[in-house]
């Protein structure tokens, strides 16, 4: 049978075979038909939208917290500047007149109490100690008022008194935080509680390196720790005068301490 070849005619292609054939990676798609990119930028397209919105039905109350916190700011200056400078100012000229008083105590060969005394309690018209402590509650001097307070009642034997101007008392002075806490030490062993005042010397000597505070404190310790039969305890601390502060008052007698323990 004759085969025609008519113009515009093609032959059709033969089909490539089924393994040929390579197919379209698919598209990841969420449980809504939606690919994975798409889910997420509406995810965040929703968490906008719910940000705006809270900010929106909120934006009274986060106004009126930024205005608080700006208001805190300039009453704090406000209150610094023409409140608590002035205070402290007031506070260091009325205590003065205290602290001479202090020092002539400290200074004087006997008669000692009734200078204390006038220290504590005020005189020439001028706040002692406690009238300090009283009304300047919050300022330095008032804070510095409870440790001379607390050293005036050790001197005078009011050892209770003296405790709680002491532990009343904070500085970040590392000598004057020791002596601090010494004083307290020695106000609880004339109160007959040994073992806080061996605590008090303990941290006393902790406080810093200072070749003059802490061997004096060692050495209380080590004493008080013979009182307390803990021989062993005052033996170590008598060896660490020795072997670290071998210059000091209390290192040039401490190897008779340590030859009678051994």
């Amino acid at each position: 049978m004759a085969t025609y070849n008519k113009r515009g005619y093609k032959a059709p292609k033969p089909e490539k075979p089924e393994d040929d054939v390579v197919e379209a990676t698919p598209v990841e798609e969420t449980y809504d038909g939606n690919s994975t990119t798409a889910g997420v930028f509406n995810s965040l397209d929703e968490g906008a939208s719910r940000t705006e919105e809270w900010v929106a039905r909120n934006q009274k109350i986060i106004f009126i917290a930024v205005g608080a916190i700006a208001l805190a700011a300039v009453v704090y200056l406000f209150v610094d500047k023409y409140v608590l400078s002035p205070k402290e100012d007031d506070a260091a000229n009325e205590m003065f007149q205290a602290e001479q008083y202090f020092t002539q105590a400290v200074n004087a060969q006997k008669s000692q109490d009734s200078l204390y005394n006038l220290s504590l309690n005020g005189g020439e018209g001028k706040y002692g100690f406690l009238a300090i402590i009283d009304k300047y509650d919050g300022t330095d001097a008032a804070n510095l008022a409870h440790y001379f307070a607390g050293t005036a009642y050790l001197n005078t034997g009011k050892y209770k008194e003296a405790v709680q101007h002491l532990e009343d008392f904070t500085t970040k002075d590392e000598v004057l935080k020791a002596t601090a806490l010494g004083a307290t030490g020695d106000a609880f062993v004339q109160l007959g509680k040994l073992e806080d005042g061996l605590k008090f010397y303990l941290d006393a000597a902790k406080v810093s390196e200072n070749d003059a505070i802490t061997p004096r404190f060692l050495f209380k310790a080590g004493q008080l720790s013979l009182e307390l039969k803990k021989k062993e305890d005052a033996l170590k601390y008598f060896k660490e005068i020795k072997e670290k502060y071998s210059t000091s008052q209390e290192g040039g007698l401490i190897d008779a301490y340590i030859a009678e323990l051994e």
